[in-house]
């Protein structure tokens, strides 16, 4: 009886290698196909929403000086604001103006000197909000003032760039309220080159990227802060007071 050697062939174990390595390499090729083409298409997909997101905003346009609104709410932080939204009110749009998102440092008289604005109409009609600190802040704030006036048609004064997003939450924060859009617009996005002016297209990007994140979180239905400072409680809008 002839008794065969229990040793491996040599010669089969490195083709069994080889062949694994091999398999291993076209796997790996496999993957950085896919990752590749996903972050083409995702940077494709970002780049159309974000045309489509400059698009949109170029097409906002200001009502008519006879908006038919109670109130006006102006959000703090950006472009002529707080100015055109005084003026509206000085003009006879809505009874009362809420300033949201206001630094506690900064007096109704600070805040009327800076913008020209007649003593009387602070005196009347403005109230002032403390307790804001970003976007949903605003809405928050807003949410309370429109429940303590009653309020059910207000006019919204923001920069056009921040106008989808405020809308958004502010329709979040009130959805029985019907918001109007005032867009101040600093510079004509159908006829300026914005593309070649690093500041506009770096606020405009940032603008975009917040309100993606705010559509994404709204739709998982994800909880965030109130956006209000700590020490906001239950307080409400202060009136203007000369001080």
């Amino acid at each position: 009886m002839t008794v065969h050697s229990a040793q491996s062939d040599p010669g089969s174990t490195q083709a069994a290698r080889t062949g694994g390595f091999h398999r291993l390499r076209r796997l790996g090729h496999h993957a950085l196909r896919i990752l590749t083409i996903g972050a083409i298409l995702g940077v494709t997909f970002v780049v159309i929403g974000f045309f489509r997101f400059t698009d949109e905003i170029a097409e906002l346009k200001a009502p008519g000086i006879s908006a038919d609104v109670d109130a006006i709410v102006v959000l703090t932080g950006g472009y002529q604001r707080i100015e055109q939204a005084l003026a509206l009110l000085e003009d006879g749009i809505g009874d009362r103006l809420l300033i949201s998102g206001v630094n506690p440092s900064t007096s109704s008289a600070a805040l009327r000197r800076a913008t020209g604005t007649q003593s009387a109409t602070f005196d009347c009609c403005v109230d002032i909000g403390y307790q804001a600190l970003d976007t949903i802040g605003n809405a928050n704030e807003t949410a309370d003032w429109i429940r303590q006036n009653n309020y059910v048609r207000v006019l919204v004064v923001t920069n056009n760039y921040h106008m989808p997003r405020s809308l958004m939450e502010l329709s979040q924060a009130s959805p029985d309220v019907s918001f109007v859009a005032y867009p101040v617009t600093h510079a004509d996005l159908k006829t300026e080159a914005w593309l070649t002016d690093p500041v506009a297209l770096r606020t405009l990007f940032t603008e975009y990227a917040k309100y993606s994140l705010a559509r994404l979180r709204n739709w998982s239905g994800a909880t965030t802060a109130t956006g209000l400072r700590a020490d906001a409680g239950e307080k409400q809008p202060v009136a203007a007071t000369l001080n």
